[in-house]
Formats: C-alpha cells, structure tokens, sequence
C-alpha cells in the first residue's frame, strides 16, 4: 500500500497548530457528479485517506472515474516511549491531511447513484469524522 506523502517540504516539522472556521475553499463539486464532504473540522491522515480511496475503487469495479481532493501535507511528529522529556522534538510518524466543515474529500462521475452513495458510504466509515453524501442534483435542488 502507497502511503501518501509529500515528495518534499520546506520544513522537516511543523507545529500543531489549532483548525478554526469552516472551509473557504474545495466546497464545492469540481469534477464530478457525485462527492463525499466533510461536517466536521480535524485531521484525516494518509493511511484514512488511503483506505477510504481503496474502498472507493473496489466498490467502483473500474467504472467511472474518482478525485481526490485532499492531500496530506502536514507531518506528525511523535516521541518513542518511555523517553523523558527534552532533548528535542520527535521524529516524524505520519502524515495528515486539515480539514475544515465543508471541503469535499472524494468525488466521483460516471456511475449510477446507487452505486457512487455506497461507494462513498464505505469510504465515510474509512475516515474517523461525520461526512455527508453530495450530488450535482441535490445542490441544483437546494438553490
């Protein structure tokens, strides 16, 4: 499994950091029909992302064509255990992903309804925050 990761970055460590506010951008459907959008704010990380990206594909069968709109970029540093502090910051364990209450995670074109609602159905249990089903017919009818 190819975990996701940034080829490289400016810094090797970053800090925590706090997620404020909802998304201002990537709310939207851009590319396809259908899409899985996020309610709440958190961090997803790669191995989520690479899970709910598989259980998308597999349920798809090869049939139409997926997006995925996020990408982690923000290391997570951790300390071994049984260390005392000091001595620095830890290493870097994973990679995550911010996201904030509105950015679309997945979408997808080319397939039935049923078919991308159970899709993105497997996916959401993948992730570890609340998503919602989106599709280009359910936003049409909101406005």
């Amino acid at each position: 499994m190819a975990m996701l990761l940034p080829a490289r970055t400016k810094y090797a460590k970053v800090q925590k950091g706090r997620i404020y506010g909802n998304a201002k951008g990537g709310a939207e459907l851009a590319f396809g029909t259908f899409g899985i959008q996020v309610l709440e704010r958190g961090r997803i990380t790669a191995a989520q992302l690479e899970a709910a990206r598989v259980a998308i594909n597999r349920h798809l069968k090869r049939k139409g064509k997926m997006w995925l709109r996020v990408f982690p970029q923000k290391p997570i540093t951790r300390k071994p255990a049984e260390t005392r502090m000091g001595k620095g910051k830890g290493s870097v364990e994973y990679w995550v992903t911010i996201v904030k209450p509105g950015m679309i995670l997945f979408e997808v074109t080319g397939v039935p309804l049923a078919v991308a609602q159970e899709a993105m159905s497997l996916a959401d249990r993948k992730l570890g925050l609340r998503c919602r089903f989106l599709s280009q017919e359910s936003l049409a009818q909101r406005f």
